[in-house]
Parts: C-alpha cells; sequence; structure tokens
C-alpha cells in the first residue's frame, strides 16, 4: 500500500468514527429531553409536581449579612475544618 493510500483510509476511519460519535450523542441528548418531559408529566398527574411545573434552577442571593454574621460563619467553617483535619491526621499517623 502506497502512503496516500493509508492516509486516505485514516482519514475515512477518523470520519465515520466521529461521525458515529456526534449521531449516538445526539440520540442521547434527544432520548434524556423526552424521557425528562415524560417523568415531568407522569410527576404532574400523579400530583408530585405543581401543574405549573417547578422553576428553572437559579443562583440562590442571600440577603445581605452583617459584617458580624460573617465573622460568625467564618468560625464555624474553621471549626468544622480544624476538626476534620484533626480527624484525617489521627487515622493516618
Amino acid at each position: 500500500m502506497t502512503t496516500s493510500n493509508l492516509m486516505t483510509e485514516g482519514l475515512n476511519l477518523m470520519l465515520i468514527g466521529m461521525s458515529f460519535v456526534f449521531i449516538f450523542l445526539t440520540l442521547l441528548v434527544f432520548a434524556t429531553t423526552i424521557m425528562s418531559r415524560i417523568i415531568t408529566s407522569y410527576e404532574k398527574n400523579v400530583g408530585v409536581l405543581p401543574e405549573e411545573g417547578i422553576s428553572s434552577p437559579t443562583a440562590v442571593i442571600s440577603p445581605a449579612m452583617n459584617q458580624s454574621q460573617h465573622a460568625n460563619d467564618d468560625k464555624n467553617l474553621i471549626t468544622v475544618l480544624s476538626a476534620a483535619v484533626h480527624k484525617f491526621r489521627s487515622r493516618h499517623k
């Protein structure tokens, strides 16, 4: 076989493989979307979800906290992290 023939064969194989992966992923997206719609409509019929559905997830923005609340959260975080580090080190001596 010549070099150009091998190159052409390699390119054909690459294109077939990439096409297969693209088609598979596209079908996977459609299947997931359809399953999501079926499950949502089923849950609405059963009464698990409200009739109007649920809103899209959004970032939760906490109300304004004063400086002492931030300091208290930091102290709690330091306490929890210190306990976790202490437990990890006591297990891995």
